[in-house]
């Protein structure tokens, strides 16, 4: 038993300093839960004050799916709304999968994580105004030759949204 217990201890401090030493330049970093399937008309939103406007940053939206996800790429309306009320808007596509339909991203289960960089902007991005940021992330996905979308896209089971200060 006392063999059992100090494995498990040494396990539990390795697995914090595992997250807390992986994690260091993260400033914002948060996930919303998709319902069973991601609704075409379900954004996800974040909302996340501006660290400074001195320093440069790296954007990233992030996505865990399952092997439910049946395609190849990924196409995201992404909207950042600036606090003086400007707003800029872009239909982004990420490819999810190698040639061979291997689900791209990291994990070793059939849960994949993709950090997926913000490319509507010049990186690094520099915040230009103090304040209240939001973002707003919604899938765009349709099948080819199809004139209406996906209204509900299986496989994705969170989105989120990451502020990491810029390597330098």
């Amino acid at each position: 038993m006392q063999r059992r217990t100090s494995n498990v201890l040494a396990l539990t401090i390795a697995l914090c300093f595992l997250v807390s030493t992986c994690d260091s330049n993260a400033l914002y970093d948060v996930y919303k839960s998709v319902p069973d399937k991601w609704h075409k008309d379900s954004i996800a939103s974040f909302n996340f004050k501006a660290p400074d406007t001195i320093n440069n940053y790296d954007l990233h939206l992030q996505i865990r799916n399952t092997n439910d996800y049946k395609f190849s790429n990924l196409f995201l309306i992404v909207e950042l709304n600036y606090p003086n009320g400007k707003a800029v808007k872009d239909t982004l596509e990420y490819k999810m999968a190698a040639p061979n339909g291997e689900l791209l991203g990291a994990g070793f289960s059939d849960l994949k994580e993709n950090k997926l960089w913000y490319r509507g902007f010049k990186t690094p991005f520099q915040f230009k105004e103090q304040g209240d940021y939001i973002v707003n992330i919604q899938h765009a996905m349709r099948k080819n030759g199809d004139v209406n979308g996906i209204v509900n896209l299986e496989g994705i089971t969170d989105v989120g949204f990451r502020v990491e200060q810029a390597k330098k």
